[in-house]
């Protein structure tokens, strides 16, 4: 259950950060202006890359920005620590902080509403609605903590707290990128410690839930069949044999590859559930078994193939195989669960040998855990009881939106039949008034008709004085236009002299200038001829006289090998240590312009080839030409070892070649006919 920390240095680095912290942190939390650029950088790139996150956290703490953190950064930056600790298999060393953090979060979140509305902390934090996101990743990484110190109730409610923070303050359409993956991470979670606690109800239940948001998005490549995985083995363990077989099938059919640990647990208990279903015969299952011990990948995973093994061998009365595999497995395992599981059988073989004092030793062993198991009983009941609350709460939540729903849809369904019923209701009242507003309008036209008599008598006296007046003002205007013609069409006249004149003269000027343009082309088309002559006389005093030298030789190529050479470069050793080392873009830039040189302008050929390549691979092709490892690549260019492997099989597979990369490079550039 524990995570330890063997870095040293790290974890003073992150006391430091909790010191400069502590001397920094405010005492008023309000007002608060949000996540620091940094921080939220920092965050952004935990959910891709929690190592370089981690790396750029420790700088964060001893830079001058962490002096000065408001309250709400120094909690934020103590969850940061926390989740990054743990996504990086270190102890969790801010317990302390990260308790207060929670606290903190959870006096934020009091203030915002669920869902949405207005109010609370919108008025106090711009970027609002993360706070219940934030709020619910503070308890799940203190559950987190609790876990790791053996307190399963504990860990149990912070996990349950989150679920209810995210599902009160979130629409489901909201739960997905970053919100879907921390969802389905929490109730991966406690489908694991229902499972520990051998509750398989609650486990199927929320490994199905972490299941349907893993899908929305990944946790990782292998967080679809893993979960699939999982759900196979509680309905095995709930002797679902039907269920247990499809979900072990799916998980099979969604692995992305098969050289990994997950695949190798998914087969082994396949095998298992071969044997207690008797689908194969005994030498097959035992044999299966044996290839997964010779694939396992260190001590700690064949230990484990081992009690598999000696625990099947045992069922099929195959004693003395089976006690040498657990005996094994009791000297070497760390693990308590697989040394009582171990003991539990070879106690029984040495009973059966009658070798009683071995017996005893095992006996003996496994008194010292029967309090603990009581422990765990009782903790699988407290944790079950408080899942069935929680469930129970969200149904009742459930069955409030449902009734709300129902409200809405019956409102649909009766709101269009009251309108029908006050349309009738206005239509009969309209025609009891009908009658009397008929008699107000004969009165009524009555008034209009005389009133309309009257002012058109008034109307044809106006039109009369109006005609007149028009008739007056449109022989003015005709004498006025006519005079106005006149004299446009004499303005006109003399302007198209004069712009006959100005043409003739710019066409005199033109022909001048293409007789002088035409002596000066003669005279230039003569000094491009004499300058071509010394352009050819000069390169062919080059070619006579340059003399290339060795790729090897360049600058460049001597600083790299240099720096190579001094730092032995080693690919388990983290490349921050390698930083004097790393090149920066001029040098990477000339390092390209000698390769080009030497190798007939390789790279834009290899870029002509295989599109596919980024400038970034370029670079990393030019370093392999000099017959670079990936340590030294990885150190020279401030990657880890395991970033610079991958893209080295990516080149490989690009390049169709199962060769090293140097030696393909080499081929290729010195290969005149490719490309």
């Amino acid at each position: 259950m524990k995570r330890c920390s063997n870095v040293i240095g790290i974890v003073l680095l992150l006391l430091l950060c909790h010191f400069v912290a502590c001397n920094s942190k405010k005492q008023v939390p309000e007002p608060v202006e949000g996540p620091s650029k940094e921080l939220s950088a920092i965050d952004s790139l935990m959910w891709q890359q929690p190592d370089s996150a981690f790396a750029m956290l420790q700088e964060f703490v001893v830079s001058p920005e962490a002096e000065v953190l408001d309250t709400f950064n120094w909690h934020y930056c103590q969850l940061l620590i926390s989740e990054l600790l743990y996504k990086n298999d270190y102890e969790q060393t801010n317990r302390e902080d990260l308790l207060q953090s929670v606290s903190y979060f959870d006096s934020l979140v009091r203030q915002t509403p669920p869902f949405k509305g207005d109010g609370g902390i919108i008025n106090v934090i711009s970027n609002s609605s993360n706070i219940p996101f934030l709020t619910a990743r503070a308890h799940y990484i203190n559950g987190v903590g609790y876990y790791e110190n053996d307190s399963v109730v504990s860990a149990c409610a912070e996990y349950l707290k989150t679920l209810e923070l995210m599902e009160s303050h979130f629409e489901d359409k909201a739960l997905k990128g970053h919100k879907a993956r921390f969802m389905a991470l929490t109730y991966g979670r406690l489908g694991e410690m229902f499972n520990e606690q051998l509750l398989a109800e609650p486990a199927i239940a929320c490994f199905k839930q972490a299941l349907f948001y893993c899908r929305r998005e990944p946790t990782s490549k292998y967080g679809i069949p893993v979960l699939l995985y999982n759900l196979g083995i509680q309905y095995d363990v709930a002797n679902q044999k039907d269920s247990a077989a499809f979900y072990y099938d799916e998980a099979l059919a969604n692995m992305p590859d098969f050289d990994n640990l997950h695949y190798r647990d998914l087969m082994a208990n396949k095998t298992i559930f071969a044997f207690y279903n008797l689908d194969y015969s005994s030498d097959s299952i035992i044999k299966s078994l044996k290839h997964l011990v010779a694939l396992s990948a260190d001590e700690e995973e064949k230990t484990t193939r081992l009690l598999t093994l000696g625990n099947v061998l045992f069922e099929y009365k195959q004693y003395e195989s089976s006690r040498m595999y657990l005996e094994t497995v009791f000297e070497q395992q760390d693990d308590i669960t697989s040394k009582i599981m171990a003991a539990e059988n070879l106690s029984v073989i040495c009973q059966m040998a009658g070798d009683s004092i071995e017996a005893q030793k095992y006996a003996s062993f496994l008194v010292g855990f029967t309090m603990s198991e009581i422990e765990k009983k009782t903790d699988a009941s407290k944790v079950n009881e408080m899942f069935k609350e929680y469930l129970a709460k969200k149904q009742v939540k459930q069955a409030g939106i449902a009734r709300k729903d129902a409200v809405k849809r019956s409102l649909e369904i009766f709101t269009p039949i009251a309108i029908v019923v006050a349309l009738v209701i206005f239509i009969v009242v309209k025609h009891r008034s009908k009658k009397l507003l008929m008699e107000q309008q004969e009165k009524a036209d009555r008034v209009l008709g005389e009133t309309e008599q009257q002012h058109e008598k008034e109307l044809r006296l106006k039109q009369l004085e109006s005609e007149k007046m028009l008739e007056d003002k449109e022989k003015y205007h005709r004498q006025e236009m006519e005079a106005k013609e006149a004299e446009v069409r004499k303005e006109l006249e003399e302007r198209e002299k004069q712009h006959a004149e100005v043409l003739e003269a710019e066409r005199q000027t033109h022909r001048m200038e293409q007789a002088a343009i035409s002596g000066r082309l003669k005279r230039s088309n003569q000094e491009v001829r004499e300058l071509k002559d010394q352009i050819k006389q000069l390169d062919d005093l080059a070619a006579k006289t340059e003399v290339a030298a060795s790729f090897d030789e360049e600058p460049i190529c001597r600083l790299i090998m240099d720096r190579v050479n001094e730092g032995q470069f080693k690919s388990k050793i983290d490349y921050i240590i390698y930083k004097d080392s790393a090149l920066d873009k001029q040098q990477l830039l000339d390092l390209r312009l000698a390769v080009d040189r030497h190798f007939g302008q390789f790279t834009v050929r290899l870029k002509k080839a295989y599109p596919e390549l980024t400038n970034g691979d370029l670079d990393y092709c030019c370093l392999y030409l000099l017959g670079l490892t990936d340590a030294d690549i990885a150190a020279l260019m401030q990657r880890t070892y395991n970033t610079v492997f991958e893209r080295d099989c990516k080149m490989r597979k690009i390049f169709d070649s199962d060769n090293p990369l140097p030696i393909t490079l080499m081929g290729m550039a010195k290969d005149s006919s490719f490309i």
